[in-house]
């Protein structure tokens, strides 16, 4: 079994992410901003990990001991037209869901090329290879670390060092609920914004995204991107076949 570490396992996908690990045998290290929200989890260390604070990713990577397998989940979104997003929040969701990324890799690759060993896996989403209006920000910010995570698969991968990407849709883990919105609920985009819901589409429990997870820990030649899910599945295939001279829709509606 691996010693498999997990950032933002205190709720959602990551709390499943850690559960799931946990049931089949696996050492889990869970962290979190809030160590005290991890106190109910069959785990074997309980860490606090700020993905955005580089002494707190030392510090945790120091307690953890060995790392066999991260898995980079911490993560949020937000609502907002691109004209009046306010520029902070996209650098806020940079901060966290891709430069803490890294930060979080840089962190445990030292140990895992030496050993010539290990394994990066990173929870992204169909938002990685597309995008969905009112959510362009959150989208960059999963373009942006796969195209970090492709690289690291070829310049970390020399040393044997293996690296996944994850790829779920629309999960019913509450953080489309806690996304903060801004001026897409009233003004010319509304009618998209109530339009949400049909372009995200069918969800998946976290549970579905958390044995993915762990499935594909436990490939012996995992893969690079890994859907999360059917309807992952069927969404990034047509976006595949989809050609490239116009924007692709992931959903039909009225706008």
């Amino acid at each position: 079994m691996s010693s498999v570490l997990v950032t933002g396992a205190s709720k959602g996908i990551g709390r499943a992410i850690t559960l799931e690990l946990a049931r089949r045998g696996h050492r889990v290290i869970a962290t979190a901003r809030r160590p005290e929200a991890l106190a109910d989890l069959p785990v074997a260390e309980r860490l606090r990990l700020d993905v955005t604070d580089q002494d707190s990713v030392d510090q945790a990577i120091q307690a953890a001991g060995e790392i066999d397998v991260l898995v980079s989940n911490a993560g949020e979104t937000v609502r907002s037209p691109l004209e009046t997003v306010p520029l902070d929040e996209v650098e806020r969701l940079f901060r966290l869901n891709t430069i803490g990324a890294l930060r979080v890799a840089q962190g445990v690759l030292p140990a895992m090329r030496e050993r010539g060993s290990g394994h990066l896996v990173f929870v992204s989403s169909i938002q990685g290879r597309l995008v969905l209006p009112l959510i362009g920000p959150y989208a960059a910010s999963k373009w942006a670390l796969e195209a970090l995570a492709e690289t690291l698969a070829i310049e970390a991968g020399h040393f044997g060092v293996g690296v996944s990407i994850v790829q779920p849709g629309a999960v019913s883990s509450g953080g489309a609920a806690r996304a903060g919105v801004f001026g897409a609920d009233d003004g010319p985009y509304a009618e998209l914004y109530r339009q949400i819901p049909a372009l995200r589409g069918e969800t998946v429990t976290p549970e579905t995204v958390a044995a993915t997870v762990a499935d594909t820990i436990e490939r012996p030649e995992p893969p690079l991107r890994v859907p999360a899910g059917a309807p992952a599945e069927r969404v990034l295939r047509a976006r595949k076949a989809a050609p490239e001279t116009e924007p692709f829709r992931a959903a039909e509606i009225d706008w």
